[in-house]
C-alpha cells in the first residue's frame, strides 16, 4: 500500500515511500551525489524554493502547530527552520513561539512568509472557533497528556499493580478503566469539580503536593489548562459527537542526512471527522540505531557520525508511523567501483546495492583456508581435519568451492548441528515435562534435519501434533505449553517473527496488534486436550496423549466475549500482509490448528519464510538483516528490506528446503568477503560490506577441542563417544558448555545463549584442569606428534593445518621450529605447550 497521498488530499513533501518495510527502495545514486556536494558546499543552492509543512495551518480554539521549513537542494532536502525568518501579516490572528510554532491569537485568516537570504515563501493561516471553549475529551485530550508525561508508563501508574495504590492502564490502551480510577477510585478523590484547581492530580502533577515522580507541569502550561477545564467541566468520559483517533502520520517519511546532522519531525493526528492537531509534543519517539541516529523527546533528529540507516518511530495513543533516514559516507568510492564487484548470485546485488547507496566500500574477499574454515564451522560445526583441509588447499581445480559445499550439507554431522539450533528454541525443561518425553522430542527435532524436511511440513507437523508423547515427540510442544496464550506468544515469535506477548495484556506499544489479535490468534489452540497424569515437576513421569477434543474457546479478558479463531492477517495476492484476517469457521471436530497451518505455510505470507531466511542468515553472517532475528515489525525494519524479501522469495520458491538457503548463502561473494575492515567500512555493523566475526558456540568450540586433542569427554546420560552438539538435554553437566554460555537449563524454556566472551571464558581455556588433562593425555594428540619421525617443519603444518585450517607461514614455522629445539624443553611438553598457546588465540575461538 503506497502513502504517498494524505488523508483528506494535498501532496505531502517529499512523496512518501512504501509503508511495508519490504518495499523500501535503497537511496537513488543521484541522491547520494548530491548529498555530497552539497556537504562540501553548503552554500550552494541552486535557487531551489523554501517549502513549508504543512502547507495551510488551520487553528481551532486556542491551539498551535509546528512547522517545519524544508529546502531541496540537487534533489535532497534539508531541515533549515533553524536558518529562516518568520513574519505574520496580522500578530492579531496568530504569532510565531519558539521559531517554528504557530500559535492562535484571535479569529481570522492571515498568512505566514518565511525567508531565508534571497528565498521567501508563504502559507495560508487560518483561525476557528477562538473564543470558543469547547468540552475536553477524556480520550482526546486528557489521556494524551498522561501518556506523553509518563503517568501511565511502566515504570510509574501504568506498571502491573500501579504505584502507591493508583493504577492506570499501560500508555492508555483502556480508556474507561482510566476515567474510573481518575474519576471512581478512591471515591474520587483525586479530582475535585467543585474547586478544580484544589484536585489531587493536579497538586500532584504541579509539585503543590508531595508527588514521587516529581513535578511534570507548571500552572502556567497548556496541559495545565486542559486538564484544569476538564475537572471544572464534571469530568465527561466522552463529549458529544466527539470524533475518533483514526491514525498519526510522521513528517519526513525518509530523509538524507550529513554526519552530525539535524531534522525536526513532525506529528499530526487524523480524526475520523477529517480534521487534524499537531501532536508532537505529546508524541514518544525512538530510534532502533540511536548510534547512527538518535532523536530526543521533542522529536529532533541527530545524525551520528557513522553512515547507515535507522528507522525512527513516533508513537501517540497506540498509533505508531515512522520515518527512515539514511547517513551516506562522506567519502564514497567511485560509481564504478560497485559496478566491478564481483557477483555470484541475487545476495551480491541487493548487498551491493545498498553499499552503493550509502557509499560504503567493501572488503576483500578471503582465501581458500579461511573459506573452508568458516563453511565447515557454518554447515557442519566442526574443523576439517588435517587430511580434508590439505587436499582443498592444494586442490588447484575450478568450482571446488561449490564442491565443498555439497559435500558437507550430505555429510551426517549438519543434522546435528542444525537441529542443535532448533533444540534451543523448543526442547522444554525435562524436570516439567518428564525425561523421555524431552528425549523424543530432540531425536523428532534432528530426524527431521536428517531427513531435510522441508521447513514448511516440520512446522506443520510441529503445531498440529497429536498423540503421546512418549511416542511422537513434538507433541511435547502442547505437554509443555498447556494454556492458549502460551502457545500463542511461542508460535507467533518463532515462526512469524511477530511478538505478541505484550498484546496480552494491552494494545502493542511498538506494533498494530491488540488484545482482541492475541486472543484471537489464541482461540486456535483452543481445541487442544490431553489425557494422562499432567505435570508434577520436578519428576513429571507419566504419559500424556495430546488430541483435538472438539471443543473449548478463548474469551476476551476485559470483555468476557467468546473469540472465535482469526489470523492475524489476511493474504493478499501481493504477499504483503497489512490488515485483520477473518475469523475461520470450523465444525466441532476439526482442529483450527490445521486452518492455521494453512495459513502460516502459505507462500502469499511473507513473515513465514523471511523471519526463517532471517535465521539463518545470521547464523552464517554474524547478524540478523533483522535484529533481534523473530522481531519482524514496521518499527524495527530490516538493514536490507528487498535482500530480506528476495531470501523468503527463495526459500518459498525452492520448497522451504533449508539446505538449499543456506547454500545460495554460502555461494554469494558477500559470505566470502574478509571480516577486516576498510577504512570506509570500519564503522559498518549493519550493511555486510564485511564478515562479522562471532565466538564459536560452546558445542563446536568443545568438540573442535576434541578433535584436535583426540581425546573425548564422557558426558552423563550419553554413550561414548558423544559429541557435545548430540546432548538432549542441557541438564547433562558439563562446566565448559556452561562457561561459554550454552542456555541455562533452569529458564523457562531454557533458550538464551550467552553470545559475547567474557573473562572467565578466556581463563578457563588457559587454565581448566580439564583441558590440560586433554593436551596432556597419554592417549592424546600431543603424545603421538612429539613421538612421530616427522621434521619440525612437518610438526608445525600439521598444528596449522588441524587448529587453523591453514597452512603456517615462514615466520610461524621458525617459531614452531624453535621452541620444539629449545634447550631443556621435552618434546612431548613443547607440544602440547604449542597446541595450547594455538587454541588460546582469538584465530581459534572465533570464526571468521
Amino acid at each position: 500500500m503506497c502513502c504517498d497521498e494524505p488523508a483528506g488530499g494535498g501532496t505531502i513533501y517529499p512523496p512518501a515511500l512504501m509503508c511495508h518495510p519490504s518495499k523500501i527502495p535503497p537511496m537513488p545514486r543521484i541522491l547520494q551525489l548530491a548529498s555530497l556536494l552539497i556537504l562540501l558546499c553548503p552554500q550552494f543552492t541552486w535557487g531551489e524554493p523554501l517549502k513549508i509543512y504543512p502547507s495551510r495551518i488551520e487553528l481551532r480554539g486556542k491551539s498551535s502547530q509546528r512547522i517545519l521549513v524544508i529546502q531541496t537542494r540537487a534533489g535532497v532536502d534539508f531541515d533549515v527552520t533553524d536558518e529562516i525568518e518568520s513574519v505574520i501579516a496580522d500578530e492579531n490572528v496568530a504569532g510565531v513561539l519558539d521559531g517554528n510554532r504557530i500559535e492562535a491569537r484571535g479569529e481570522g485568516e492571515t498568512k505566514l512568509t518565511v525567508k531565508m537570504g534571497d528565498l521567501v515563501s508563504s502559507i495560508p493561516i487560518e483561525v476557528k472557533s477562538f473564543a470558543d471553549l469547547s468540552p475536553v475529551s477524556f480520550e482526546l485530550d486528557v489521556q494524551p497528556i498522561l501518556t506523553s508525561f509518563g503517568c501511565n508508563a511502566g515504570a510509574c501508574h501504568g506498571k502491573a499493580r500501579g504505584q502507591n495504590g493508583f493504577q492506570l492502564s499501560l500508555l492508555g490502551f483502556d480508556s474507561d478503566f482510566d476515567h474510573n480510577a481518575l474519576t471512581k477510585h478512591a471515591r474520587g478523590r483525586r479530582v475535585f469539580p467543585a474547586i478544580a484547581s484544589e484536585s489531587l492530580m493536579l497538586r500532584k502533577a504541579t509539585a503543590a503536593t508531595p508527588h514521587g515522580g516529581g513535578e511534570r507541569f507548571d500552572k502556567d502550561s497548556p496541559q495545565y489548562d486542559t486538564l484544569l477545564r476538564w475537572i471544572a467541566g464534571g469530568t465527561l468520559r466522552r463529549v458529544e459527537d466527539e470524533p475518533k483517533l483514526t491514525s498519526v502520520e510522521l513528517y519526513p517519511t525518509s530523509q538524507v542526512l550529513s554526519p552530525s546532522g539535524r531534522q525536526r519531525l513532525l506529528v499530526t493526528a487524523k480524526y475520523s471527522d477529517g480534521t487534524s492537531r499537531d501532536v508532537t509534543d505529546m508524541t514518544s519517539f525512538q530510534s532502533n540505531e540511536a548510534v547512527i541516529v538518535a532523536i530526543d523527546s521533542k522529536g529532533i533528529a541527530k545524525a551520528g557520525n557513522l553512515p547507515g540507516e535507522a528507522t525512527l518511530m513516533a508513537r501517540y495513543q497506540g498509533f505508531i508511523d515512522t520515518c527512515n533516514i539514511a547517513i551516506p559516507y562522506s567519502s564514497p568510492p567511485p560509481a564504478e567501483y560497485y559496478a566491478k564487484l564481483p557477483k555470484a548470485n541475487f545476495i551480491d546485488e541487493l548487498v551491493y546495492q545498498k553499499l552503493a547507496s550509502l557509499g560504503v566500500s567493501s572488503s576483500q574477499p578471503i582465501d581458500d583456508a579461511k573459506f573452508m574454515r568458516r563453511v565447515y564451522l557454518d554447515l557442519i560445526g566442526r574443523l576439517p581435519s588435517i587430511d580434508e583441509a590439505r587436499a582443498f588447499l592444494v586442490d588447484t581445480s575450478a568450482g571446488k568451492r561449490g564442491r565443498l559445499l555439497d559435500t558437507l550439507l550430505k555429510r551426517p554431522e549438519y543434522a546435528d548441528h542444525w537441529a542443535s539450533k532448533w533444540n534451543d528454541l523448543l526442547r522444554p525443561n525435562p524436570y516439567r515435562v518428564g525425561i523421555k518425553t524431552v528425549f523424543n522430542y530432540d531425536n523428532w527435532i534432528r530426524s527431521s534435519f536428517r531427513e531435510n524436511k522441508p521447513y514448511d511440513q516440520f512446522v506443520r507437523e510441529l503445531i498440529t501434533a497429536k498423540g503421546s508423547a512418549w511416542r511422537k515427540g513434538h507433541s511435547t510442544l502442547f505437554r509443555d505449553r498447556r494454556a492458549p496464550d502460551e502457545l500463542t506468544t511461542m508460535v507467533s515469535q518463532l515462526f512469524l517473527g511477530i511478538r505478541l506477548e505484550c498484546a496480552k495484556c494491552h494494545h502493542h506499544p511498538f506494533e498494530s496488534w491488540s488484545q482482541d489479535d492475541f486472543y484471537s490468534f489464541a482461540a486456535y489452540f483452543a481445541k487442544v486436550g490431553r489425557k494422562g497424569p499432567g505435570l508434577s515437576p520436578p519428576i513429571s513421569g507419566g504419559e500424556e496423549i495430546i488430541f483435538n477434543r472438539g471443543t473449548g474457546d478463548v474469551t476476551h479478558p476485559l470483555t468476557g466475549s467468546v473469540l472465535a479463531a482469526r489470523p492475524l492477517f489476511e493474504l493478499p495476492q501481493d504477499g504483503v500482509a497489512t490488515n485483520a484476517g477473518t475469523a475461520v469457521e470450523t465444525v466441532d471436530n476439526e482442529d483450527p490448528r490445521e486452518a492455521l497451518a494453512d495459513w502460516m505455510t502459505s507462500k502469499s505470507n511473507p513473515f513465514f519464510a523471511q523471519v526463517m531466511a532471517n535465521r539463518v542468515w545470521k547464523e552464517m553472517m554474524g547478524r540478523g538483516i533483522v535484529e533481534p532475528v523473530d522481531d519482524l515489525r514496521v518499527t524495527n525494519p530490516p538493514t536490507n528490506a528487498p535482500l530480506l524479501k528476495a531470501l523468503g522469495e527463495y526459500f518459498q520458491k525452492n520448497d522451504y528446503d533449508i539446505k538449499a538457503l543456506i547454500r545460495v548463502i554460502a555461494e554469494s561473494n558477500v559470505y566470502s568477503l574478509s571480516s577486516l575492515p576498510t577504512e570506509n567500512n570500519i564503522g559498518d555493523r549493519q550493511l555486510f560490506s564485511r564478515h562479522y566475526r562471532v565466538r564459536l558456540s560452546a558445542e563446536v568450540l568443545h568438540d573442535a577441542i576434541v578433535d584436535i586433542t583426540h581425546v573425548p569427554t564422557s558426558f552423563g546420560a550419553m554413550p561414548e563417544p558423544s559429541r557435545a552438539n548430540q546432548i538432549w538435554t542441557h541438564r547433562v553437566g558439563s562446566i565448559f558448555l556452561d562457561t561459554f554460555g550454552r542456555p541455562d537449563p533452569n529458564q523457562d524454556p531454557p533458550c538464551e545463549r550467552l553470545e559475547q566472551s567474557t573473562v572467565t571464558q578466556a581463563l578457563h581455556l588457559m587454565n581448566s584442569p580439564v583441558l590440560q588433562k586433554k593436551f596432556s593425555s597419554d592417549s592424546g594428540w600431543a603424545k603421538s606428534l612429539s613421538e612421530t619421525d616427522l621434521n619440525n617443519k612437518e610438526v608445525a603444518e600439521r598444528l596449522y593445518l588441524a587448529i587453523y585450517g591453514r597452512f603456517p607461514s615462514d615466520a610461524e614455522r621458525q617459531v614452531v621450529d624453535g621452541w620444539l629445539t629449545r634447550e631443556g624443553t621435552e618434546r612431548r611438553q613443547a607440544t602440547e605447550d604449542l597446541m595450547w598457546a594455538l587454541i588460546n588465540s582469538p584465530e581459534f575461538f572465533f570464526k571468521d
